[in-house]
């Protein structure tokens, strides 16, 4: 038998029909933006990541065509091809043409999938200009084409391979007639889920190649970039791979690289429930204390899917690690027991303070819940991670001592810190800092009060404040300036953090306190947005007070409240143009976006102005906020019908975490090396 002999057309389950996808594409994929394009690749990969976790593939492609296409090849066992018995059409097309329509339904194929969360290749089919399949399987290569989800014959045999030679090559072409917004796939984006799937898949080895023509940085408009030493004037497709044999201790390495770990081995187990379990899971779990970290790292998976809202699982290795932490130190007589601190009391958060964890699941058939479907809901797994979680750390403290010690202690040191944070917190409560009603006085705020409809502008300084203040719309905007660079929070706990007054001003200005006071119903803005000029120093301001939200009022960022406006970096004005002619002027937002509009200006009217004024193209860099007037700050920054802002997601928590610990955290040559290896993607440099 071949090795996809126990993977037929009869393992195919249909559940509802391909309707509606084209015309209504946000149900099924969320946006037609960057985030929808980007699914459909997710779609395709997880299906072959799928055949991973089933034991059956090894090695995924990932290709990225010069033409803008998309092509995902693994060697798994291939999609079948016969006859489904009751759809009586190849199994091929019904998956490729049914919504909900795959393998992953009836447990016997797939005991588990990361695929139950998505909505299939059908989707991707439907928008696609167009798709390819081709399945190697039996011993014979298949072949079959769409053009719009719609099939353009049937499948074909083109050609016989070696009977263990397996696997299925999607490519396609997502279509400009729905993803009118961009065609453009991120390498950041796809590096980044690739090689945490391949931390979560142990073995399995991710490989993305890049055929597109790669741009040079674009450092001026007269400007021809020089290359670098030793490089290519042609820069060669950029490739990498991705294997971890190591599973979620390379993960939990990788994320702790710029910290200094507690304990030099990383803590990791695997346990599963009994063969023949009504309810079969599995669980990895991988953990490690870093002695300079002030800050809990905890990543959730379910089937891959990344569950960064928690759940169960995260429910129950906390319980469990809280438990085995204080049993330990009472065993030990590691807590004061004399003194002031003789009643000292370990907490969750004491104990979990530096700790950086990786939970993974897999279950047959995972109910997700929350904000954002990513909050893991099965009860029984809560349990089942409980008690695996609780034996197998105890065993470890208890095999090493030492190390468990330094933890205990480490766990000591936050609980002091904790109780100096709240006389810290009791301090400015009682002196009005952080109270609500004693709002900071260079706040202007608005005039409604429904924080729904509001949004406050953090902004860099006085002169970007009174730009602001006067250019906002001061029935719903509300003004902050901040003066220089606030607290690295990612250096400090936070009793030192609440002394500083930059700090103190923005807390009370949003109003949803912060740490065990947070209360994301109290905030007064539903937008939170960042206001800063378009260089060096407003660039680190901008992290400085991203890194403050993420560490200690995330729940701001997971709501969707947290913005970074854009203004733009020129104003170009056609020749002949006067000052006051406004309606002429455009507005760029970068180097390659102010090409453009001078090459449009340019081909448009032969270099001139349309009334026979021929002449130099205005150009203005903005250095500042404060540089522009409030009409035009107003026109291209705030004004909510016409500006341009970012959401900032948290689309990729272990991501954020580990950027946060390069860029802000203690490890200079870590950051030098991230900055050194990333120059080569700067669009813009102001020098």
């Amino acid at each position: 038998m071949s090795q996809s002999g126990d993977y037929g057309a009869e393992n195919i389950t249909v559940l509802e029909g391909l309707e509606a996808v084209r015309k209504r594409p946000g149900m099924y994929i969320g946006s037609t933006g960057p985030r929808g394009l980007h699914h459909l690749v997710w779609e395709v990969v997880d299906n072959s990541v799928d055949e991973a976790m089933a034991g059956r593939c090894s090695r995924i492609e990932v290709r990225l065509l010069a033409d803008g296409g998309i092509q995902v090849a693994d060697d798994g066992r291939g999609i079948p091809v016969d006859e489904h018995p009751t759809m009586k059409r190849s199994a091929l097309e019904v998956v490729l043409t049914v919504l909900h329509a795959g393998g992953k339904f009836d447990n016997k194929s797939y005991a588990v999938s990361g695929g139950l969360h998505g909505v299939g290749v059908s989707v991707v089919n439907a928008l696609s200009s167009q798709l390819i399949a081709e399945i190697k399987r039996d011993g014979k290569r298949y072949r079959q084409s769409y053009v719009r989800g719609v099939p353009q014959g049937p499948v074909a045999t083109i050609g016989e391979v070696a009977e263990d030679d397996t696997g299925t090559t999607i490519t396609f072409w997502p279509d400009a007639q729905v993803f009118t917004e961009t065609l453009e796939l991120s390498w950041d984006t796809l590096t980044t889920r690739f090689r945490e799937t391949a931390f979560l898949t142990a073995g399995l080895e991710i490989t993305l190649i890049d055929e597109r023509p790669q741009p040079l940085p674009d450092l001026g408009v007269d400007a021809a970039p020089e290359p670098l030493p030793d490089e290519d004037p042609d820069p060669a497709v950029r490739q990498v791979t991705f294997r971890f044999d190591g599973g979620l201790r390379d993960f939990v390495t990788h994320l702790n690289a710029s910290k200094s770990p507690l304990h030099s081995e990383v803590l990791s187990f695997t346990a599963s429930t009994d063969e023949g379990s009504d309810e079969p899971a599995e669980v990895e779990v991988a953990l490690q204390w870093s002695a300079d970290s002030y800050h809990e790292s905890i990543h959730t998976f379910a089937n891959t899917i990344n569950t960064h809202e928690g759940g169960t699982h995260e429910e129950g290795f906390k319980k469990a690690l809280t438990g085995v932490v204080t049993r330990f130190a009472n065993d030990q007589k590691l807590l004061p027991t004399t003194g002031k601190e003789k009643d000292l009391k370990l907490t969750g958060e004491d104990i979990r303070e530096g700790l950086t964890a990786i939970v993974s699941v897999k279950l047959s058939d995972p109910q997700f819940e929350g904000q954002t479907k990513t909050k893991l809901g099965n009860t029984y797994i809560r349990s089942f991670v409980e008690v695996a979680s609780n034996e197998r750390i105890r065993v470890w403290f208890e095999e090493h001592p030492g190390e468990a010690k330094a933890i205990v202690n480490k766990a000591v040191h936050s609980a002091r810190a904790r109780l100096a944070a709240r006389q810290a917190r009791d301090l400015t409560r009682r002196k009005g800092l952080l109270d609500s009603g004693n709002l900071p006085v260079k706040l202007a705020e608005c005039r409604s009060k429904d924080a729904s409809a509001t949004e406050i502008f953090i902004v860099e300084g006085d002169s970007a404040g009174g730009s602001s203040k006067m250019a906002r719309d001061s029935e719903i905007q509300a003004i902050l300036p901040i003066r220089g660079k606030i607290l690295n929070v990612e250096k400090a706990r936070l009793g030192k953090v609440l002394e500083n007054k930059e700090i103190q001003a923005l807390i009370t200005a949003i109003g949803t306190g912060v740490g065990e006071d947070f209360d994301l119903s109290k905030a007064r803005y539903h937008k939170i947005v960042m206001l800063m000029d378009a260089d060096v120093d407003g660039a680190h301001i901008r992290t400085l007070v991203l890194t403050f939200a993420f560490r200690h009022m995330r729940q701001l960022i997971e709501a969707g409240y947290v913005y970074i406006a854009q203004p733009p970096l020129y104003a170009i004005s056609p020749p002949g143009a006067r000052e006051r002619d406004k309606d002429k002027i455009r507005y760029a937002y970068s180097d390659r976006e102010r090409d453009a509009v001078i090459a449009q200006i340019r081909n448009g009217n032969g270099n001139g102005d349309g009334n026979g004024n021929q002449g130099k193209i205005g150009l203005r860099r903005f250095k500042g906020l404060g540089e522009m007037d409030p009409e035009e700050l107003w026109r291209t920054t705030m004004d909510p019908q016409r500006r341009v802002m970012l959401q900032v997601t948290m689309d990729d928590a272990a991501r954020a975490d580990e950027m946060f610990s390069i860029l802000m955290g203690e490890d200079v040559e870590g950051r030098r090396n991230f900055i050194v290896s990333n120059a080569r993607d700067v669009r813009y440099l102001d020098v």
